[in-house]
């Protein structure tokens, strides 16, 4: 059996020491075949766009071909190889990981990374050349090309670009200002690009670029007009991260049986799954990082990890806030409630966009995708429709959702808060402290003059408050026969005999306050109705509830 992958991003090592390989080999053969020769391939954080940038890297490279048997044997393109294997002198960069404190740093960063790139290309393959350390970045790589073209006139570069824009979306977060100067207009790294495009005239043959958004493309326009952004291509929609049945060859080679298949997919396939870039893309895809952390973690310790979001990556989603700061006011605050409420957004999805001349809905929503938060889930007079795609991007936008809350209430929830809900749902079955907490909110926002009030904001503000009880599986608004129960808390270990709640929410008008009883009468009706439904007869230990809000006073009735 060999071992999970989790965390090498380096295909020969990955091979050499004895990893699974999930092939995607396939896909050389795919972007080979395309007529164009520059690609640009975006993907959201810990999808395998480095593994998967290694694996071309040592496919093309024309030192590695009596290592070519050895590495890709076991593959498709081992079975398969095109023409064009080990045919080129390999020249990849990689920008992740730059200092971005200040302008200096980050041009400093750059300078270091291209010339770490250079150094390592002339040791290589053998060209007699001096890195000068007083030559400006785009000098270097200038002097590189030149050189080249004189010493091996007869061959062709291959440049590979990973995360190509994460230092310009470390600046966007945190320093709208710097990301001008380096990037917009006649920004520095801007210049970089125009000397590329220039050696695409001559040695330079092939690019593939990849990073997460193409927020830096509208400013490199005219510096590197010449890629095509195959992010959307339904043909690469599954190229990298996991598809289902990859993930089940996954767990059988691991020799996890089928029984315990059935317990652990459908708690990845909540949490992990859901991502479709293409709007006639076949397949929904898994996040293949998330994965792999999951069963190595399973493996070793024979349970479902207790974390099921690795705080690596969680760190990186962490940046959710400061992204959707650059668009202001009702826009933002309007996706952002769509979004955790489970309605869809219809947009289209901006190919490139520049964030530090002005960001409009419609690009925080495409950044939002790129980014991995929002996904396709369907399509309306063919323009993409757009959702949260799994557990957990919703937790992450929770969190967000009620630091927004705090800020504007002064008001937390403490951990202590969240033990003593998640005691009083468990072990009795009551609602009394996440009630009292949803009330706490009301009264604060109500003392200001821009909040209206509706069923559905009431509503988003407690499952904001409930995804943080872990012990428990949270739906909201669930289909049952084409009915939707408000709120069920589910718990996810079924034979601790913890209870869990179902609750349908109603909301009057403080001057119509006459109306409750009547209210009341209608949730408790849609109630009754819900546990007559198999679905709902088959939970056990299920509490049933109604929560009328009159304004910023709660009424709670137990059925």
């Amino acid at each position: 059996m060999k071992k999970l992958p989790y965390g090498i991003s380096n295909y020969e090592e990955l091979v050499e020491d004895g990893y699974y390989y999930v092939d995607k080999t396939m896909y050389i053969e795919k972007l080979e075949n395309l007529a164009e020769k520059r690609i640009l391939f975006l993907r959201p954080r810990k999808f395998g766009k480095t593994l998967f940038t290694s694996m071309i890297e040592n496919y093309y490279d024309i030192k590695k071909v009596d290592e070519f048997e050895k590495l890709y044997k076991d593959t498709y393109i081992g079975k398969n190889p095109t023409k064009l294997k080990n045919s080129y002198h390999i020249l990849k960069f990689n920008f992740s990981g730059i200092d971005t404190t200040d302008e200096e740093s980050t041009m400093k960063g750059f300078k270091e990374k291209t010339t770490i790139a250079i150094g390592g290309f002339i040791a290589k393959y053998g060209l007699d050349f001096y890195i000068n350390p007083e030559q400006t970045t785009e000098g270097l790589l200038s002097s590189l090309i030149e050189a080249f073209k004189i010493q091996k006139s007869n061959e062709k570069i291959y440049v590979i670009i990973d995360e190509y824009d994460h230092f310009a979306n470390e600046l966007l977060g945190f320093n709208t200002s710097q990301f001008k100067n380096l990037v917009s207009k006649n920004g520095k790294v801007r210049k970089w690009y125009e000397i590329l495009k220039e050696g695409t005239e001559s040695v330079v043959d092939r690019i593939f670029i990849t990073g997460v958004a193409p927020i830096t493309l509208d400013s490199l326009t005219s510096g590197f007009n010449i890629s095509t952004d195959i992010t959307q291509d339904e043909s690469f929609n599954e190229m990298m991260g996991f598809t289902e049945k990859e993930l089940i060859k996954l767990m059988t080679d691991q020799d996890i049986e089928e029984e315990k298949q059935k317990e652990i997919l459908p708690v990845m396939r909540e949490n992990y799954d859901g991502y479709k870039f293409s709007l006639y893309g076949k397949e929904k895809i898994y996040n293949s990082n998330m994965c792999l952390y999951f069963l190595n973690r399973y493996i070793r310790f024979d349970r479902i990890p207790t974390e099921l979001i690795d705080v690596n990556i969680a760190s990186d989603y962490s940046k959710l806030g400061k992204m959707l700061d650059l668009c202001k006011g009702e826009e933002r605050e309007k996706v952002i409630e769509k979004t955790v409420s489970g309605e869809g957004i219809v947009s289209e999805i901006r190919q490139k966009f520049n964030p530090a001349i002005e960001f409009t809905e419609t690009d925080l929503i495409s950044m939002l995708f790129y980014l991995g938060y929002l996904t396709i889930v369907g399509e309306e007079f063919e323009k993409p429709e757009l959702s949260i795609p799994n557990r957990v991007m919703k937790e992450i936008y929770s969190d967000y959702f009620l630091k927004i809350l705090s800020k504007d209430t002064e008001l937390t929830v403490s951990e202590s808060d969240y033990n003593e809900m998640l005691r009083e749902i468990a072990i009795e079955g009551r609602i009394d402290k996440i009630v009292e907490m949803l009330g706490k909110y009301l009264k604060n926002l109500s003392n200001r003059d821009y909040v209206k009030f509706d069923e559905k904001y009431i509503k988003l503000i407690f499952f904001c408050i409930a995804m943080n009880l872990k012990i428990f599986r949270l739906k909201s608004e669930m289909e049952v026969q084409r009915k939707y129960p408000d709120i069920l808390l589910i718990p996810k270990d079924q034979s601790k005999g913890y209870k869990g709640v179902m609750i349908e929410f109603k909301y009057l008008k403080k001057d119509e306050k006459d109306k409750l009883k009547e209210k009341q009468e209608e949730a408790r009706k849609q109630i009754e109705e819900y546990g007559e439904f198999e679905e709902i007869k088959d939970l056990k230990n299920i509490n049933k509830y109604t929560v009328v809000a009159v304004n910023d006073e709660i009424y709670v009735e137990k059925i």
